[in-house]
């Protein structure tokens, strides 16, 4: 007998990107602000700099040869971020727009202004 509830094999595409400046806007890190490192959209997950700090207990390996306490950042949902508006600094929506020349350009809903396009290594 064939199982018949079947995942969707499509991912999410969403409008942060890494390198993207970005606030916490709930949870135990409310506030704060870094730049994105990763996103993860297949679990819609994503990785801040300096935000979201967890402490691990390693054992000592190649890399580490004292082992001990490690700090590092976790993931946390991309619901709890907000892309930080360049001209103001304040969080904003983002939408996307097609300029004349037919390319598409990410833009803060607040004030307009437009993102700079982030380049990606692939």
């Amino acid at each position: 007998m064939q199982n018949k509830t079947k995942k969707s094999e499509f991912t999410i595409r969403y409008k942060v990107r890494r390198g993207d400046l970005v606030t916490v806007i709930s949870g135990r890190d409310k506030g704060k602000s870094g730049k994105v490192l990763l996103v993860l959209p297949k679990v819609g997950k994503v990785l801040v700099e300096h935000v979201g700090i967890v402490k691990r207990h390693t054992k000592p390996n190649q890399k580490n040869q004292m082992g001990g306490i490690v700090e590092k950042e976790a993931s946390f949902s991309i619901s709890k971020v907000m892309v930080l508006d360049p001209s103001n600094s304040l969080p904003s929506r983002l939408g996307r727009k097609k300029l004349n020349d037919g390319s598409l350009v990410r833009f803060a809903k607040k004030s307009g202004h437009t993102l700079e396009p982030v380049k990606s290594n692939r």
